[in-house]
């Protein structure tokens, strides 16, 4: 399944614009831009995981590192101050990796 299979292309590449420039991710901002926050909890866990890359159920910090490009393969990398940030965000029980139902918090909480 491809990421276009639930968001719309022209969202996609629109949110990963908005932030091209380093240290500007917002995750909140970038989540209602993408149309992740419209959508049903069985998308939200659909796009978690696209995003779990390695299929562990969970999204590790060198996952989270390259989050753009799970959207686009023209998304940039994170820097490791945003990719911290992010993970600090998600993380709500400490295990230092992001599961489905807190990638679902993270959304719902945008």
């Amino acid at each position: 399944m491809a990421m276009t299979d639930l968001l719309s292309a022209e969202d996609i590449k629109k949110a990963v614009g908005a932030f091209s420039a380093a240290e500007s991710f917002n995750y909140k901002k970038f989540f209602e831009m993408v149309g992740l926050k419209k959508k049903s909890p069985e998308d939200v866990k659909k796009v978690f995981h696209i995003l779990d890359k390695d299929q562990s159920g969970f999204i590790e910090e060198d996952e989270l590192k390259f989050v753009l490009k799970g959207f686009t393969p023209d998304g940039r990398d994170l820097s490791d101050t945003e990719t911290k940030a992010l993970l600090a965000a998600g993380d709500k029980d400490g295990d230092g990796k992001i599961g489905a139902d807190e990638f679902a918090t993270m959304v719902a909480e945008s």
